[in-house]
């Protein structure tokens, strides 16, 4: 990890800009060169073409996971390194090969003794998930999610009765999964080495959707109550309509009978904790 390009959102949930240019300290102490710069989304990602010509051997990630994983699958065959800092609300992605480390802290530790690593995602069609995929009803929150992120109060009350109203609608149906024979209103997958961790949740009193809301609004959707849980290699969506999918908490249509499995990504993140993630 010598030279860097840094890629930030300063929309994301904890990302600032006085905070990216501390990390841009950070790496000048540390004698790292800074060979580009890109502000996500207003400008678009750099193509692995530009990140070669600079000669980046390392992405540095500052950004929530949405963004994260957008750069992720752009660069899933670039040949350099990731290196994520927590940028965004929840920045479990950060966590997981972190812990609890500030950026500042992180940098310093993947100069002195950082680890390369591979990491298992889920997979569903052309789209990816490293932290977890969301499906079923319970996703229509996610449009009262962005309007509350932006500070926007208009068509906050209509996003909300809609997500209301979706959640106690009829349920998702898998295919494959042993065990989930009813339609749950949100079904969490997370990746495993091997398997899927498939979690649903049928959310169908007032209380279950309340704190399902809740936890979505704030953006620790990972908190929802399981009902249900097992591990499947695989999976396919049922039915015969497109289903509205959430990957790392960005929203992607999914065509039916979509095949959900776990797969790995080339050795690419750097990692500063041990144990944890297999590499």
């Amino acid at each position: 990890m010598e030279k860097i390009w840094f890629i930030t959102n300063i929309a994301s949930g904890s990302a600032t800009d006085a905070k990216a240019e501390a990390i841009v300290a950070v790496f000048q102490e540390r004698g790292l060169a800074l060979v580009g710069r890109t502000g996500f989304p207003k400008d678009d990602l750099p193509t692995n073409a530009e990140l070669d010509a600079a000669g980046a051997d390392t992405v540095a990630l500052f950004a929530g996971d949405g963004t994260i994983n957008a750069a992720v699958c752009a660069y899933a065959k670039w040949g350099g390194k990731i290196l994520i800092l927590p940028g965004g609300t929840m920045n479990l992605l950060a966590k997981s090969l972190h812990g609890n480390a500030d950026p500042a802290a992180i940098v310093h530790a993947a100069h002195e003794r950082g680890e390369v690593v591979a990491l298992p995602f889920v997979e569903a069609g052309k789209h990816r998930a490293l932290v977890g995929l969301i499906l079923g009803p319970a996703t229509a929150w996610v449009h009262a999610r962005e309007l509350v992120r932006e500070g926007k109060l208009r068509g906050l009350a209509r996003a909300l009765r809609h997500a209301w109203r979706r959640t106690f609608s009829r349920g998702i149906r898998l295919d494959g999964v042993p065990g989930i024979d009813h339609r749950p209103q949100a079904v969490f997958v997370r990746p495993g080495d091997e398997r899927l961790d498939v979690a649903a949740v049928d959310a169908r009193d007032f209380r279950s959707v309340a704190s399902l809301g809740w936890e979505w609004l704030t953006g620790d959707w990972v908190a929802a109550r399981s009902v249900t849980q097992v591990f499947v290699e695989t999976f396919r969506i049922g039915g015969r309509k497109p289903v509205l999918a959430l990957f790392d908490g960005e929203p992607e249509m999914l065509d039916p009978r979509t095949q959900i499995c776990s797969a790995r990504t080339d050795k690419m993140f750097i990692r500063t904790i041990g144990g944890g993630l297999s590499s």
